[in-house]
């Protein structure tokens, strides 16, 4: 059984390209509400899900916040690819601020990973909000995947960099 979102209740939350805006504890500067510090976010769910759900072939959506789960799923997956060739913790900060810099492509756009699950935006603006969400998002997944990839030493953790060779919902990552 796949594991899901927590953050199914959509009350008050603001939604862009049918993806919910969710708080996030994050000290990076963007569209996203700030979250309470003791409880977890999205990018704790992602994380802490990724393993178990990254075996699945198949995700049944139950809520919004499932899609933000699965194009995060991706993300760190994508992240963990980057990593597999890095030896120390510095060059995988370098690989991650790489992955950072590259374009955030949104719905309607090549390069994004899954054109049926977000709907297209409406306008430039909404389109604009959307990407700055997703790359602030992704920046806050890269610093917290590098805790969990790295041991304190600096060494690689092979418990999560094994991971980079599975495929997430039959999707083959380059």
């Amino acid at each position: 059984m796949v594991y899901h979102s927590s953050f199914v209740s959509e009350e008050g939350i603001t939604k862009t390209c049918g993806c919910p805006l969710l708080p996030l504890k994050s000290h990076i500067k963007g569209p996203a509400p700030p979250s309470d510090p003791d409880s977890s976010d999205i990018v704790d769910e992602a994380i802490t899900f990724f393993r178990a759900n990254v075996f699945f072939r198949n995700f049944d959506i139950q809520s919004s916040a499932d899609k933000l789960l699965i194009y995060l799923t991706m993300y760190i997956n994508i992240a963990l690819k980057r990593l597999e060739g890095c030896r120390t913790l510095a060059e995988g900060t370098k690989a991650i601020i790489n992955l950072g810099l590259e374009d955030v492509p949104v719905p309607g756009e090549p390069g994004f990973p899954f054109e049926g699950l977000f709907s297209q935006a409406g306008s430039n603006r909404e389109a604009e909000l959307f990407r700055n969400y997703l790359k602030q998002i992704r920046e806050e997944t890269s610093g917290r995947l590098l805790s969990c990839a790295y041991r304190l030493n600096g060494t690689p953790n092979k418990w999560w960099l094994a991971f980079a060779k599975r495929k997430f919902v039959n999707v083959i990552v380059l």
